[in-house]
């Protein structure tokens, strides 16, 4: 009950008595304004909800830098940076495919990196006088982390095995080591960090010829807009080296005419690849 001295007080002292009671039983906190009320009407929040809302936001600010560190961490390894490399800086060295493959396989220069299944480096003889390239893997490469295992590659092994090639005997490989999503066409930055990983490739397997699959890959390649029809049965060049285009194995599945004209440009290449080796079918 309030004594006679309170009673008389004014108005002010009372409220000045009132705060210093509640600082001393909450501190500071006793002086958080009130949450607005959902209702017409206005109330004042109990102590212990200011807390509860201080406590949630603090939550809420912890949640969202966590959020920002992690994307932080991802542009970073997206982007190659020097502080989370994914590539080892010595993979312009390396001395043998081997080596070559460890030093570049976890790559993730580019946002493929992120969406592959496995690395698609290339199988074959490392000293292999013909060189079999192609745009980049499909579904079943990606799977198996092996370039033309689905069914355009065993239609390419029999292509091969008809000019008196085995898969064990040449080299093959993509320009594109991670598959693109839904099997689109490499764009322009994906070209540009990957397309070196195949130059030190030819250099370290130095063949005498190339055979490029399919129009992108000769298009990506040469740095043109050629059509099949204008340089099939022709020897083109890359960075030095012999190269002849053919269809794609997987385009010959949907277009069976095509297979045709494949026929005259691998023999074309088993033609010039003895004349270039001085070995013979």
């Amino acid at each position: 009950m309030a004594s006679t001295q309170d009673s008389n007080a004014p108005l002010f002292l009372k409220i000045e008595r009132y705060l210093e009671q509640r600082q001393a039983l909450g501190g500071n906190l006793a002086y958080i304004e009130p949450m607005p009320s959902t209702t017409s009407a206005t109330h004042n929040i109990p102590l212990s909800s200011s807390l509860a809302v201080l406590s949630e936001q603090h939550h809420e600010e912890s949640v969202k830098k966590h959020q920002s560190q992690a994307e932080t961490s991802i542009k970073t390894a997206l982007q190659g940076n020097d502080a989370a490399p994914t590539v080892n800086p010595a993979w312009r060295d390396a001395p043998s495919l081997p080596v070559l493959y460890e030093n570049i396989h976890t790559c993730l220069n580019c946002k493929l990196g992120t969406t592959r299944t496995k690395f698609v480096f290339g199988v074959g003889n490392p000293d292999a006088d013909l060189l079999v390239i192609g745009e980049a893997p499909g579904a079943d490469e990606d799977a198996q982390g092996e370039p033309f295992v689905g069914r355009g590659g065993q239609l390419l092994t029999k292509i091969l095995e008809a000019v008196n090639f085995s898969r064990d005997e040449v080299y093959i490989a993509n320009i594109i080591k991670c598959r693109p999503p839904e099997n689109r066409r490499p764009e322009a930055d994906e070209v540009e960090q990957c397309e070196p990983y195949l130059y030190k490739q030819i250099e370290l397997i130095q063949p005498k010829l190339m055979l490029a699959l399919g129009l992108t890959a000769v298009n990506t390649l040469l740095k043109a807009k050629h059509t099949m029809g204008a340089i099939r049965g022709k020897t083109l060049e890359y960075r030095g080296i012999p190269l002849i285009a053919t269809y794609h194995p997987a385009a010959l599945l949907r277009n069976p005419e095509w297979k045709r004209s494949t026929w005259e440009d691998v023999q074309l290449v088993r033609k010039m690849y003895d004349n270039l080796t001085g070995k013979s079918s």
